[in-house]
């Protein structure tokens, strides 16, 4: 009976032992995910926060850079447009990690040819290469494979720059080449290579090897993250290879494509006469309305600024009853309040215009948010906006009405 009585007393213990562990777990897991929330919303409110003012200096930078042009201050225009391209490009990584994770990148594959790619990765990173004292050399090559040109592009451009980054004597190789119906295309650097315990890790959105005090020249840690979820969107495995203190050897294998005829290649140009001549523009920050207005004023368009949409149907009915209808309506996402911007330019093509083609602009990392904007089929661009990109977007948006 006594043995009885402690077997049933340690089963007791052991199980209230348990209970108490699965309580204690299932509470961290809790305030796990709050923190993982909480987290999520800052980053989504902080990465808002910084493009609003960024997106305002680099449209206002463009138009100092315009009028600036023959005289001694331009220098000064164009160091600040550099550094304003800089931040921009940190903000754009993480914009990118957030746009693959809510699922709103959908890949377009096709049979393409390697060469431009290859020939554009050259360009990007020969004088790159050169400022560090180290060889670029990117082979040639005749074959095509059937994937997505921008996205792979984007792949590739991140996996370059990485190399570049942690090699500081030799160089960078990139080529291609078939094996049976798949063809790799490998990015070899003679860089301080990677130890097996980070072989993985340095997939991790912000990890970075031998970045502790997180030197900002080193970048945030994102590149080699965004490159392999662009290599799992687009079902192309990605392999490392690395010694430490001898260099890395990524490969990429996609399928192999036949070879299309080709078009001569397009003229690239920016047409001013094929912009919209009269814009609305609805956005509760003033100095970014300024400096949208400024850009497209210095480019002949006529702009009306609003703030919110009382504002915007007024502008709307008064061109209306006046016969000058506008060309384009170019609205911020997030509007003063917390007001859905989507939800207002959608009301405001249902009062007055259902084809009054509309141009997004956003900041906004929070996935739910960003699948609205992908499921509602507008034009949408992402802040910080390059002037150039502004203008080719609108004359993209005419085209198309």
């Amino acid at each position: 009976a006594r043995q009885q009585h402690r077997l049933l007393t340690d089963a007791l213990l052991m199980r209230f032992d348990k209970e108490a562990m699965a309580e204690q777990l299932q509470q961290q897991m809790h305030l796990t995910q709050l923190a993982s929330e909480e987290k999520s919303r800052f980053f989504a409110s902080a990465n808002h926060d910084l493009r609003q003012p960024l997106h305002a200096v680099a449209l206002f930078g463009a138009v100092l850079t315009k009028e600036l042009q023959g005289r001694p201050e331009l220098s000064h225009a164009q160091h600040l447009m550099q550094a304003v391209k800089a931040m921009s490009e940190s903000l754009d990584s993480m914009l990118d990690v957030s746009r693959l994770d809510a699922g709103v990148v959908v890949p377009q594959h096709q049979a393409m040819a390697l060469t431009p790619v290859l020939q554009l990765l050259n360009h990007l990173f020969a004088s790159r290469a050169e400022a560090k004292n180290l060889q670029l050399r990117v082979r040639s090559t005749a074959l095509w494979v059937r994937s997505d040109p921008q996205l792979l592009q984007r792949l590739l451009i991140n996996l370059v720059e990485n190399a570049l980054k942690y090699t500081a004597h030799g160089g960078v190789l990139v080529l291609a080449r078939q094996r049976a119906n798949q063809v790799w295309i490998e990015v070899r650097d003679t860089g301080i290579g990677i130890a097996p315990e980070h072989a993985e890790a340095i997939f991790e959105a912000f990890y970075q090897v031998g970045n502790a005090g997180r030197d900002r020249t080193q970048g945030l840690g994102l590149g080699l993250s965004i490159v392999r979820r662009l290599a799992d969107l687009l079902g192309a495995p990605l392999t490392l290879h690395s010694r430490p203190g001898r260099g890395s050897r990524f490969r990429l294998s996609l399928a192999l494509a036949e070879a299309q005829p080709q078009a001569p290649p397009a003229v690239a140009h920016t047409e001013r006469r094929a912009l919209p001549q009269r814009i609305l523009v609805l956005d509760d920050e003033a100095d970014v309305g300024l400096a949208v207005a400024a850009l497209l004023k210095s480019h002949g368009v006529v702009v009306e600024l609003t703030q919110d949409e009382q504002q915007a149907r007024a502008a709307l009915a008064h061109a209306q009853a006046q016969q000058t209808p506008f060309d384009a309506l170019l609205c911020d996402f997030r509007l003063g309040g917390g007001v859905d911007g989507l939800a207002v330019v959608q009301r405001l093509q249902q009062s007055f215009d259902p084809r009054l083609p509309v141009l997004l602009v956003t900041g906004e990392t929070s996935a739910e948010r960003l699948q609205r904007v992908h499921e509602a089929g507008l034009a949408v661009l992402f802040k910080p906006v390059a002037a150039e990109a502004l203008l080719q977007a609108l004359i993209a948006l005419r085209r198309a009405s």
